[in-house]
């Protein structure tokens, strides 16, 4: 029995939710965003909670079940609040600047890596080796931050590369000589 899925999601006030069918959208301050669910999940919406509820007791269901859930609250945090991931840059010379919407990044590469930002996501760079990546979709931000993140990875002996702001990179030990 999920009991994520049981959980029944309150509605703030400010925050318009419309079940039409298998498509939810939330409406808030901060934006508006859409949802397909799943054809054996239903949603029930009372005055000011919204209810998920199953069709059956199949394994996949079940597993459905707490992911739609969990996705609908994130959709509603997302348009009252923003979602955030903060990215670090380490190395000598590697460093950041915001070109417009755009970031550009200069990583120890032969030339500056551009970075366009996806509709919905905005950055903020408040010093030369910090990116804030902050939107609506949770979903988008994160993979938006995994994106940036790819560009240089951290790398292990040095720990030069991206890394989020609270990963911990495991170094490792160089070559000792004789």
């Amino acid at each position: 029995m999920s009991r994520i899925g049981n959980k029944v999601i309150s509605v703030p006030a400010g925050v318009e939710v419309k079940i039409d069918g298998q498509k939810i959208t939330v409406k808030g301050p901060k934006g508006t965003l859409e949802r397909e669910v799943h054809k054996n999940i239903s949603l029930e919406m009372n005055e000011n909670t919204i209810k998920v509820i199953r069709k059956d007791n199949e394994p996949s269901n079940r597993s459905l079940h707490g992911l739609t859930r969990s996705l609908i609250n994130n959709m509603i945090i997302g348009v009252t609040e923003e979602f955030s991931k903060e990215l670090q840059i380490n190395g000598v010379g590697y460093r950041v600047a915001k070109q417009g919407n755009n970031l550009n990044l200069t990583l120890g590469y032969s030339h500056p890596v551009i970075f366009e930002a996806p509709a919905g996501i905005s950055f903020d760079v408040p010093n030369p080796n910090t990116i804030i990546v902050k939107g609506i979709d949770k979903e988008l931000v994160g993979q938006t931050a995994a994106v940036i993140r790819t560009t240089r990875p951290p790398e292990v002996y040095r720990g030069k590369g991206i890394k989020y702001a609270d990963e911990l990179i495991r170094r490792k030990e160089g070559k000792t000589g004789k």
